[in-house]
Order: C-alpha cells, then sequence, then structure tokens
C-alpha cells in the first residue's frame, strides 16, 4: 500500500526565448548612412570654397549626356554651355571646333609631306649626277618653319660667279633637279639670296651685296621657273646681303654665300600672309578723298617765308635746303 501512495513531483521548467541572430545587417545601414553624410558634409565644403564658375561648370558636369562623355574626344564646343560637349552641335559637325580639327589634320598632314620631301630629296642627292657631286654644297633641314633647303657656296667651287649674278652651269643642274620634289608640294616657298661680308669699292652708296643677293635670288627664280616650277609658288624673293650668316662661321666665309629655298609649313606661311593685314585694313578704310588730303599736307610747305627774307633769284649759286638739310 505504501508503494501505490508515493507522490510523483513534476517539475516544469520555463525555457528562454533568445532572440533570432539578424546577421548584422544594421552595420551596412549605419555604414550607408555615414557614407552619405560624408559625401553630403564633402559636397557642402566644396560649395562653400569654389567660385561661382567653378559651381556653373560642376553642375554642367552632370548635365553632359553619357554618349559624349563616353566619346573620349575633344569635348570644346561653341555651344554656351560651359561644360565641354555641352549645347546642341555635341558631334561638332559646325563652328569653330570642327575647323580646327580639320585644320590641325592638315598641319599634321603638311609636316609629314614636308618629311616625306625630305627623304625624297636625301635620295635624290644620292642619285641624281647633278646633285651627287655637289653633296657638300647641298644642305637640307626640317625647322619649324618649313624644308629648309641651303645650296653654298665653297672656297673651290662658287655656285655663281665672283660678284656677278651669272650663275655656273652646275648651279643650274643643281635648280634645275629640284624642281620636280618642290612642284609635289603643295606649299609656297620663299628664296632668299645671301652673301658674304666683303664690301664693293664703292660701299653702300653703289652696287653692293644688297643689290647682288637680290639679283642672284631672282637670277635663282627664273631658273626655277624655266624648268617647270609652277609661277603661284614664290611667295617672296628676298635678298639680305650678308646680315643673316651661319653660326661660328666667320663673316668673310664662303659659306655664307648661299640661296636658301624654304618650303613653308602651313603656320609659317599663315604667319607671313598675316603680316601685311594692317596695311590692307588701312587702305580699305580709307578713301581716295582721304588719301589724296593726306598728299597734299605731305606736299604743303610746313612754314610761311618771311616777309623781309629776299627771295632766292633765279641763277643764284645757292641751292634750295628743306627743313631737314637736305639739298
Amino acid at each position: 500500500m505504501s508503494k501505490s501512495r508515493r507522490t510523483v513531483i513534476i517539475v516544469r521548467k520555463k525555457k528562454s526565448n533568445k532572440h533570432a541572430h539578424h546577421g548584422g545587417s544594421w552595420k551596412i545601414a549605419y555604414a550607408d548612412f555615414m557614407t552619405a553624410m560624408m559625401a553630403f558634409f564633402l559636397v557642402m565644403w566644396l560649395l562653400s570654397s569654389s567660385t561661382p564658375l567653378q559651381r556653373e561648370r560642376i553642375a554642367d558636369y552632370f548635365k553632359m549626356p553619357l554618349k559624349v562623355a563616353m566619346s573620349h574626344g575633344n569635348k570644346n564646343s561653341l555651344s554656351d554651355s560651359v561644360i565641354p560637349g555641352g549645347g546642341d552641335d555635341m558631334m561638332k559637325q559646325d563652328g569653330e571646333v570642327f575647323k580646327e580639327k580639320l585644320n590641325r589634320l592638315d598641319r599634321i598632314r603638311n609636316l609629314q609631306n614636308l618629311k616625306v620631301a625630305h627623304e625624297k630629296l636625301e635620295s635624290l642627292i644620292r642619285r641624281d649626277p647633278r646633285l651627287s657631286q655637289f653633296q657638300s654644297n647641298l644642305r637640307i633641314s626640317l625647322t619649324e618653319d618649313g624644308l629648309l633647303i641651303q645650296i653654298i657656296d665653297s672656297q673651290d667651287r662658287p655656285m655663281f660667279k665672283i660678284g656677278s649674278q651669272e650663275p655656273e652651269p652646275y648651279m643650274k643642274g643643281i635648280l634645275q633637279a629640284l624642281v620636280p620634289v618642290l612642284n609635289d608640294l603643295p606649299n609656297h616657298i620663299i628664296l632668299t639670296g645671301h652673301t658674304d661680308s666683303l664690301p664693293y669699292a664703292q660701299g653702300e652708296v653703289g652696287y653692293s651685296n644688297w643689290e647682288l643677293s637680290s639679283d642672284r635670288a631672282n637670277a635663282s627664280r627664273r631658273i626655277l621657273a624655266a624648268a617647270g616650277l609652277a609661277e603661284n609658288k614664290f611667295l617672296r624673293v628676298v635678298g639680305t646681303a650678308n646680315t643673316i650668316r651661319l653660326e661660328n662661321v666667320n663673316p668673310d666665309a664662303p659659306v655664307n654665300r648661299r640661296i636658301t629655298i624654304l618650303v613653308m609649313s602651313l603656320d609659317k606661311e599663315k604667319a607671313i600672309l598675316q603680316e601685311d593685314l594692317p596695311l590692307q585694313n588701312v587702305s580699305d578704310k580709307q578713301t581716295s578723298a582721304e588719301i589724296l588730303s593726306q598728299l597734299k599736307a605731305m606736299t604743303a610747305p610746313q612754314n610761311t617765308p618771311s616777309p623781309s627774307a629776299p627771295a632766292p633769284q633765279q641763277g643764284s649759286p645757292h641751292l634750295m635746303v628743306d627743313q631737314n638739310g637736305r639739298e
């Protein structure tokens, strides 16, 4: 009986429910928030420290079309937008940008043509008997102004007769051999005559190195034209006497006597053509009446003679002298 009355004790334990693990996603959200705040304050600091023009450029940067931004090209245009690549002409088929692109391509192509001509001339000098015998008298170089060809004298081989504009026969052959290469180029040329410093007997008063250098340049021009060089090739034919000498050479050295042919680059030709623009603008603005009035003012006497001064009589041995003392 005692065994059947045994008390059964039941113990019930409450289990505490723990929170489920969320993986730490709140940290990512908090990091994103802090990054956004840092970017916001960085933008505010940039705006406060930038100029209005810089802020306008920043604003236009975000207006740039994605297609233009990905093109990696020259993003300057003629539009009113300060952002490169903005505006209606995004493909840049009109305006100064397109023209500048074409001009740049022309300059590159022209420079390549000059380099090809330089190589042709060097090959021609080796092959053509009219040039191969005078390699020491020929200097060819590429400069910033274009392709420079120099035909220089030597002590035992002058290109012109001494003190004369008459070229030697081999000088004619040299010039004639250059014509085909010069005709292949669209560039204009400058033909310049140079002399040494040895003066003439009458000095600068009579026939001098100025006339000699000019006459030799024109004699060379006539030879080139007779050999078939196009008439529109010449932009200038100049005589400089002995003012432009070779470096590290005595002024009276024979190498200073030379003829130079400059095949001009496009930039050099443009610069020369623009030199006369101021004079052209003055002449365009002046009328014939204004020019006549200026001429009359120049020829009018500056001072009226005093009544007490005796007027010069005909046959007087005294010479008329103007205000500058010139007879």
